[in-house]
C-alpha cells in the first residue's frame, strides 16, 4: 500500500461524510434546511421539497445545482442559510489528524459545501491548521463535483499536479473525474464498490492514512 502512493505528494479531502464518520449525522441538519429552505422558495409542500431536493442531487450532485438550473436560484443565501447548523455532535479526532500531519505533501479540502463551513467542520473535528488550502463550491463557480470543470478550476486553482495526487471521497460519482485525471482514488464509505474508477476503499480513513506514511 505504501509504495502504491509512494508519488502521491498533492492529497484532496472531500469534507462531509469523509472528514468525520457518517454516524455523527452532521448531514441530516444540513438536508432539513434546504428542505425548508425549498418549501419557502418555491412555495411546494415539505414532500414535494423533500422530493425535488434528492432528486436534484441525483441528477445534478447537489441540490443547489438544481435550484439554480431550473428555478434560478440565488445560491449565496442558499449556503448561507443551510450551514447555519449546529457543530456539537462533532468530536476532535486525534489519531486522524496525525495521519494527516504525517502526510508528505499538500493537503487540501475540496467541499460541496463551503469554505467557511468547512473551516468550522474541521475546528470542531479539531483538525485545522492541518491544510494548505480549503476550496468550497463557490471557487468552482457552484458548479459541483461530479461536473468535470469544477475539478478543473478547483485543480487549477491550487496547482494541483493531478499525477501526482490522492483523493479521498465518500461519493461514488465524485471519484469518476479524479479517476480520469489521473489520481489515485479512495473511496471513504461503509462498503466497497465494484467501480473501475474506485482505486481503493475504506471505512476508516485514519486507518488508512496509517498504511500510507
Amino acid at each position: 500500500m505504501k509504495d502504491t502512493f509512494s508519488h502521491v505528494r498533492h492529497w484532496v479531502f472531500d469534507l462531509d461524510n469523509t472528514l468525520y464518520p457518517p454516524e455523527m449525522r452532521l448531514f441530516d441538519q444540513i438536508e432539513k434546511r434546504m428542505t425548508s429552505y425549498v418549501m419557502n422558495s418555491l412555495n411546494v409542500t415539505a414532500d414535494q421539497a423533500q422530493d425535488l431536493r434528492v432528486s436534484y442531487w441525483k441528477k445534478y450532485g447537489t441540490t443547489l445545482a438544481g435550484l439554480m438550473a431550473n428555478h434560478d436560484l440565488d445560491p449565496v443565501p442558499f449556503l448561507k442559510d443551510v450551514h447555519d447548523i449546529s457543530f456539537d455532535v462533532l468530536s476532535p479526532d486525534a489519531e486522524l489528524r496525525a495521519q494527516i500531519a504525517a502526510l508528505p505533501g499538500r493537503k487540501i479540502i475540496y467541499t460541496n459545501g463551503t469554505r467557511p463551513y468547512a473551516e468550522r467542520v474541521i475546528e470542531a473535528r479539531g483538525l485545522d491548521g492541518l491544510f494548505e488550502a480549503i476550496y468550497g463550491v463557490e471557487h468552482a463557480g457552484y458548479a459541483p463535483k461530479p461536473e468535470r470543470s469544477a475539478f478543473e478550476k478547483v485543480f487549477a486553482l491550487d496547482g494541483t499536479d493531478t499525477t501526482t495526487a490522492a483523493m479521498f471521497e465518500d461519493d461514488v460519482r465524485n471519484l469518476q473525474v479524479p479517476h480520469a485525471m489521473g489520481m489515485k482514488t479512495v473511496l471513504v464509505a461503509d462498503e466497497p464498490t465494484d467501480h473501475d474508477h474506485i482505486h481503493h476503499h475504506t471505512n476508516d480513513l485514519a486507518a488508512f492514512l496509517s498504511k500510507l506514511v
